[in-house]
């Protein structure tokens, strides 16, 4: 490439700063999470701010070092004052580094603010330039260095980016999720016969179960959903955030906003009884995923959780010819319910040389450890062998 086409990057401090027909022509169509309605609504309902410690700093780059030309790939990135909502812990590497008498925060943080879903994070415009991945690599550590922070991480990526972090020096790290592929299953009971015959008889209790208390399902999307149903979900999600981590992240605004802003791309899934919703679970929907992303409940019921998150979720996905399920981070409860380990991929650039190495001797013990518990996982899904 000629210096005359050297590309310049930006950072924007907004979503608002971006067309959104430019960022989505890098973003694509296929996952909900990276499009600018959803960056959107988390900013305009306050919950992605200097504030919360998730600062949009956004990576926009043009070609030919023309600022006005279209972006040909863009970054969603944050200035982060803690690692919270993120799901790839570092709290370790924080405390390890400000012991040691550096200061970790702030940092750079790609990701999907409080969402453990893989996707995209080098957002990359159709047709643009092969080096466009590691330009915007590139650009994230300019970006540190620029800023003085310690260091960039970039979180749930894909495959494919994982590499091209690698071979730019990135560290990677490993994690696991538990998620639920379609073998082009005609129906639920076609998912079952694939099964061992205890691990069968096994979801068929628990779904029969679950419905006992005179408990019904209702799945609702796109212009049924109404205010009323965000204001029974919020119930369920407050009682669940305040029991996991203290304060949930989302507010009630953001559930309104992304409702109308995306409401093709949103699946309720409620339990009913007596008429009334007492569990709920909210799903996104990609090009060929159903990504499961909070649920909770005013009522416990047994089994409720396993059939209004997982085989519900289940059902909907076989009824529509999608590829997968991710029900989110952790859990390998999920093993026995037909969901499979998948390995999940994070790159970090680490500014400082010696904590680097440091970072760098930890993952290489820790990616090892993985990798051994998701064979060893493989080996005890519930589908029968051979």
């Amino acid at each position: 490439m000629a210096d005359g086409d050297a590309p310049h990057a930006r950072l924007i401090s907004s979503i608002h700063d971006i067309e959104r027909a430019d960022w989505d022509a890098c973003a694509g169509a296929g996952n909900p999470f990276v499009s600018h309605a959803f960056f959107r609504c988390l900013e305009e309902a306050g919950t992605t701010t200097a504030d919360t410690g998730w600062m949009p700093y956004h990576l926009v780059l043009h070609a030919g070092g023309d600022e006005t030309a279209p972006p040909i790939a863009v970054m969603p990135m944050f200035l982060k004052s803690h690692s919270y909502g993120e799901y790839v812990f570092d709290h370790g590497w924080a405390d390890a580094f400000e012991r040691a008498g550096g200061q970790y925060y702030p940092k750079l943080q790609v990701s999907v603010p409080f969402t453990p879903v893989t996707g995209p994070r080098l957002l990359i415009r159709q047709g643009a330039q092969a080096e466009s991945g590691p330009m915007l690599l590139a650009a994230a550590e300019s970006a540190t260095k620029q800023l003085q922070v310690s260091s960039c991480h970039i979180t749930f990526m894909e495959e494919a980016e994982a590499q091209v972090a690698a071979d730019a020096g990135w560290l990677i790290r490993t994690d696991q999720q538990f998620h639920w592929h379609n073998a082009d299953y005609a129906d639920f009971d076609a998912f079952l016969a694939a099964l061992s015959s205890r691990k069968r008889k096994q979801i068929r209790k628990e779904r029969r179960t679950a419905v006992e208390p005179g408990i019904s399902f209702e799945h609702v999307t796109g212009d049924a959903i109404t205010e009323a149903h965000w204001d029974a979900f919020f119930d369920f999600y407050i009682d669940t955030g305040s029991r996991k981590w203290g304060q949930p992240y989302l507010n009630r605004e953001f559930f309104s906003r992304v409702g109308e802003a995306m409401a093709d791309r949103i699946l309720l899934i409620f339990a009913m009884r007596e008429g009334q919703p007492i569990a709920g679970a909210l799903n996104f929907i990609g090009a060929d995923t159903l990504y499961g992303r909070y649920w909770g409940c005013v009522e416990d019921h047994p089994c409720l959780h396993f059939e209004t998150c997982y085989y519900q979720a289940i059902d909907y996905a076989i009824a529509h010819g999608l590829k997968r399920v991710e029900a989110g981070a952790q859990g390998p409860h999920k093993l026995a319910r037909g969901y499979e380990p998948v390995k999940t991929l994070s790159a970090h650039y680490i500014a400082n040389p010696g904590f680097r190495d440091a970072i760098d001797r930890y993952l290489r013990q820790e990616r090892q450890g993985v990798e051994h518990d998701i064979e060893w996982m493989a080996e005890h899904t519930p589908f029968k062998k051979g």
